[in-house]
């Protein structure tokens, strides 16, 4: 086995990766269980890339015969129903786990200096896999997967000058068809995974380059012994890949009981108009998007006019990337930083979440008043942030990890 390694790494260097981001990756020795979730994304991952090559091998990407396939594809393909429920309830599960992994980021700094390239490619990610929750949204070929598209798609057309066309070459058609069909297959199956992919390793690249972040925002490579191993570091490997597991195992009990017994939530993950097929004739009662898109689709919503409305949608996803230089606290972690800081991020966790369930309410006066206090505070918490994190008094941070 030694021989055929020295065989391998003479020409490949497969033991160097194994111990530049395993086995002699130093990561800090005080994560929490909030540093699981990048490990789900990335195994919530892997199964939407293996579910949906075997899905595509049964779907027929037309707007005659979609809608038909996936019937096709849950009654008559051997195991086809759970490979379909493990790819929409995938879908739920990877925003859920992205969305915590944000959260980390927030709540532990991970955005700050010299980890600024490492919050830009998961925003990235982040873009790329709402483009991609977006085109395979269409591909069922349902009521709500028709007219969910036709909204969103329409909003481009609210772009001066460049709108109408911009809104035609998108949908390839006068209206959505089987042809804005066909190039979202294309893009959902091939393009966008490409890119995702790319992204995620250029992410775990640029991670272990500059190494973890931890609770205490404390950078590790400062205290090392006589070997140079930081003395608040261990291996990635066997450590954090056995405690990992733990996280795994816990993610796929409660993911599999969705899977079997839940897997429509109540129509969040599986809307009910989605078991109709698609009628351009037929417009349903109550449009709304997926529930990971709908914080940013109440934002749309409390703007009253159009144009301004798409703007703040995109700000709202746009300022999530410069978040790296609007922090100027000289502390990364929450642990340390300062009441107000506290207070902004607990407000605008509850603001977001506000905002995903009014997006999924029929719009009245009062929610919509509602909505734009919400997303009042959400940009608040962005555009405060260069004041209140300078201003503000900051507890000293330790020299070393506290445990």
């Amino acid at each position: 086995m030694s021989k055929f390694m020295d065989w391998i790494d003479a020409r490949f260097p497969a033991t160097k990766m194994w111990e530049d981001h395993l086995s002699k990756y130093y990561a800090p020795k005080n994560f929490n269980f909030l540093y699981f979730f990048g490990s789900l994304a990335l195994l919530v991952l892997v199964n939407q890339i293996v579910t949906g090559v075997w899905l595509t091998m049964s779907f027929t990407p037309s707007a005659e015969e979609a809608f038909a396939s996936v019937e096709y594809i849950m009654r008559d393909v051997e195991y086809g129903w759970i490979l379909r429920y493990l790819h929409s309830t995938g879908a739920s599960a990877f925003f859920i786990v992205v969305y915590l992994h944000m959260f980390r980021g927030l709540l532990y700094g991970s955005y700050q200096k010299p980890r600024e390239l490492v919050w830009l490619f998961g925003m990235l990610i982040y873009l790329a896999l709402m483009a991609e929750a977006f085109m395979g949204y269409l591909l069922p070929w349902g009521q709500m997967s028709y007219w969910g598209a036709q909204v969103i798609i329409s909003l481009f057309g609210a772009i001066p000058v460049i709108g109408d066309e911009l809104t035609q070459w998108i949908r390839g058609d006068y209206l959505i068809s089987g042809i804005t069909l066909n190039r979202f297959f294309a893009l959902h199956v091939v393009a966008l995974p490409i890119v995702i992919l790319g992204l995620v390793v250029l992410h775990i690249l640029a991670l272990h380059e500059v190494g973890s972040n931890n609770p205490d925002g404390v950078d590790i490579k400062k205290k090392k012994d006589e070997n140079g191993i930081p003395l608040d570091g261990i291996p990635f490997h066997p450590y954090y890949t056995v405690k990992d597991i733990v996280g795994v195992v816990v993610f796929l009990f409660v993911f599999c009981a969705v899977v079997f017994f839940f897997p429509e939530m109540g129509g969040y993950f599986l809307e009910k108009p989605n078991f109709e097929q698609a009628n351009a004739f037929k417009t349903p009662e109550h449009i709304a998007p997926v529930w990971y898109f709908t914080p940013f689709y109440a934002i749309l919503r409390a703007v009253p006019d159009k144009l301004m409305g798409v703007i703040a949608m995109g700000a709202a996803i746009a300022v999530l990337f410069v978040l790296p230089w609007l922090d100027r606290s000289p502390v990364r972690s929450m642990r340390y930083k300062g009441w107000i800081s506290k207070l902004f991020l607990l407000v605008f966790c509850v603001a977001f979440v506000i905002l995903g369930v009014l997006g999924v309410l029929a719009p009245t006066p009062g929610r919509t008043l509602l909505s734009q206090v919400c997303t009042v505070l959400y940009f608040a918490y962005f555009l405060l942030m260069p004041f209140y994190t300078r201003l503000e008094k900051t507890k000293p941070v330790p020299e070393r990890v506290t445990g």
